[in-house]
């Protein structure tokens, strides 16, 4: 579970850093709120990450394996990006800030094929549900660092000090790798390209209800994607809170809901079906983001903050826990790395042709209409789940046990 977290740490750090951070960075820098909704197209790495994951499914990297040596070459080249980010300057350049931020996006999706499919191959089904729960929750943490802690920099210090700081925890997070133990042994790499590409698919495409399934993949966490898409901008604009504000109440509340968020949730998982988790955590979900539609109506409220990123924190652990175990059961061990691509690719398309627009619509209709919009959004995933039965999803513990 040490590696499972250094891993998950490693896999949330790049993120923000091109999504929440990003964002309060050329918010600081004066861009409108039109211009900074359209960065949320940099991130289209992670919703076409299935492209090039049958070649991390097919080729073996000349040192640490086929998971872990594709993990350590997309870490050396987040590293280097991070550097190169931290030089750049958004009021002399945004076009060269657009470019590092997108190879970012690319570098990171690759890492996640990797750490993705090697958890699902590393564990039994029934230690899925705990291991995502660690994953998400050192995920999580990696996002505080990375938002809170690099507001917290930028504030004292400078934003360029703040990527470089990025650049070396991401250094940091990479021994995960090299804790790791291999899983080449037991699941044998596809024998051609064409056998990575096209096997995995028709295999897919061949489960019970896929329309259904493709269709909750896409739904379930909308709404929390579109409520993260412009809170940067409500926070620091819309409220008038200061970085260090932000940056202090997330690294506090924050990090505390995170712990707790991943320990209940992998606890609840060992539990409950996957069918009532996923149910339950989404219902937490969309609570989160009536939080701050309360915070919209009070204003400014340190308290009231503090309880929306309390309550956030630990929907997201929970929620996005037992979402990753479900696609995992989803995926045939023989394919883990293009099908899991695949689906987590649709959860990427909401995050960024979805809430390009989340600027103009905000603007147009206020920060609470806004929040109200999304809360509504995550409604029809939760309502897909009384379908859950007809997809064929094999768990050890079907019937909840509380």
């Amino acid at each position: 579970m040490v590696t499972v977290a250094l891993m998950g740490f490693a896999s949330g750090l790049p993120l923000f850093l091109t999504g929440f951070t990003l964002k309060a960075w050329l918010t600081d820098s004066g861009l409108d709120l039109k211009a900074i909704g359209l960065f949320g197209l940099i991130t289209q790495p992670y919703a076409l990450k299935f492209l090039w994951a049958p070649i991390l499914d097919r080729y073996l990297p000349p040192f640490l394996g086929r998971r872990r040596g594709w993990m350590v070459l997309a870490q050396g080249a987040l590293v280097v990006l991070l550097v190169l980010m931290a030089l750049a300057d958004p009021r002399a350049s945004v076009t060269r800030i657009a470019v590092l931020g997108f190879l970012v996006a690319f570098a990171s999706a690759s890492q996640d094929i990797a750490v993705d499919a090697w958890r699902r191959e590393a564990f039994p089904e029934h230690d899925l549900g705990l291991a995502n729960a660690v994953h998400v929750g050192a995920y999580r943490v990696a996002m505080l660092a990375s938002g809170a802690g690099a507001l917290i920099l930028a504030q004292g210090t400078s934003w360029r000090t703040a990527y470089l700081a990025m650049a070396g925890l991401m250094a940091v997070g990479a021994l995960g790798t090299f804790l790791a133990w291999s899983t080449d042994d037991r699941i044998q790499a596809p024998r051609t390209l064409r056998e990575a590409v096209l096997a995995p698919l028709a295999q897919l495409l061949k489960r019970p209800a896929i329309a259904e399934v493709l269709a909750f993949c896409l739904l379930y966490k909308i709404g929390d994607q579109l409520a993260d898409a412009m809170t940067a901008p409500f926070l620091l604009r819309g409220m008038g809170f200061s970085k260090l504000q932000i940056g202090a109440a997330t690294k506090t509340v924050g990090m505390v809901s995170i712990i707790a968020g991943g320990i209940l949730g992998g606890l609840l998982m060992k539990k409950l079906s996957l069918k009532r988790a996923l149910l339950l955590f989404g219902l937490c979900q969309a609570g989160s983001i009536m939080a701050f539609w309360v915070l919209s109506r009070l204003g400014p409220r340190l308290t009231v903050l503090t309880g929306a990123l309390a309550l956030e924190n630990l929907a997201f652990g929970m929620g996005t826990a037992a979402f990753a175990t479900f696609i995992m059961l989803l995926c045939d061990r023989r394919f883990t790395a293009t099908q899991y691509a695949l689906l987590t690719s649709l959860l990427a398309v909401t995050r960024g042709y979805l809430t390009a627009p989340a600027g103009w619509f905000a603007a147009r209709f206020g920060w609470s209409g806004y929040f109200l919009a999304c809360a509504a959004a995550a409604v029809p995933g939760l309502l897909l789940l009384a379908r859950f039965d007809r997809w064929g999803i094999e768990e050890d513990n079907p019937e909840p046990q509380v």
